[in-house]
């Protein structure tokens, strides 16, 4: 392939190597911080030739971003977080382009086998009150979201199988929680690259599923792995899809 790479920081540089590992082709490097001249080529221009774009940037640039990837009819992947409230517009701009779209809260395949075990034991857990499901994430301290875009889709999963969870709660709560909110915690320290526990706390045992991750090159093979698959199809994906049904989602 020949990918285009948008966002240079440790993500963008471990796909980097990684893709010239594999074969792959890296046409374009874009990143403020590689090229801050004011009045830079147009985004669309510096995309086209690409076969796919691939961004691990930042919240508030990825919209923008989507833009310039329609404009020039590229496919895309987005690693991003913390930017889903612009998920309709996103939307929109992929079906009006007719490209293909694969966006993501965690690429690793590690990660997507625990959103599922997560569900499945969350689902058998319902009916048994006694088990107190909640969901704890540690993340590097330059990490700009928080809970994690992991964490959050690990509370969608549980909220849907369990009927007594109806909402979120986040930080530390002041005094009792509400018994039927699911308590989702983050730490921020370190160097770690990712660590998810989702737990079921009952009184006379506990059961924990966990996932941590070694380094970002499981991010970086996941990232790789949905700009193959989205080379030549058009829609838009959650990375998920891709493991829940097979090619055709």
């Amino acid at each position: 392939m020949k990918l285009a790479l948008l966002g240079m920081g440790r993500m963008g540089q471990e796909i980097d190597r990684l893709a010239r590992a594999a074969g792959h082709d890296v046409v374009a490097r874009i990143d403020i911080a590689l090229d801050p001249d004011p009045d830079p080529e147009p985004l669309p221009d510096q995309l086209r030739g690409a076969d796919v774009v691939v961004d691990f940037t930042v919240p508030r640039a990825v919209l923008g971003n989507i833009e310039g990837a329609a404009a020039a009819g590229v496919p895309m992947v987005v690693g991003t977080t913390g930017w889903y409230d612009e998920m309709d517009r996103a939307r929109a701009l992929v079906a009006q382009a007719g490209i293909g779209f694969i966006s993501g809260a965690n690429f690793s395949i590690g990660a997507q086998v625990l959103m599922r075990l997560t569900q499945q034991a969350a689902t058998l857990l319902d009916r048994f009150p006694e088990y107190d499901p909640y969901v704890f994430e540690h993340h590097h301290t330059a990490k700009k979201d928080a809970p994690s875009g992991t964490a959050i889709k690990l509370a969608e999963r549980i909220l849907d199988a369990m009927e007594r969870k109806r909402h979120v709660q986040t930080g530390n709560p002041d005094g009792a929680i509400d018994p039927a909110a699911l308590h989702v915690t983050s730490l921020r320290a370190g160097e770690a690259f990712g660590h998810h526990r989702v737990g079921f706390d009952a009184a006379a045992e506990s059961i924990e599923l966990v996932h941590t991750a070694h380094s970002r090159e499981g991010f970086a093979l996941g990232a790789l792995y949905a700009a193959e698959w989205i080379k030549d199809r058009k829609g838009f994906y959650e990375f998920s899809q891709l493991f829940e049904q097979g090619d055709d989602p």
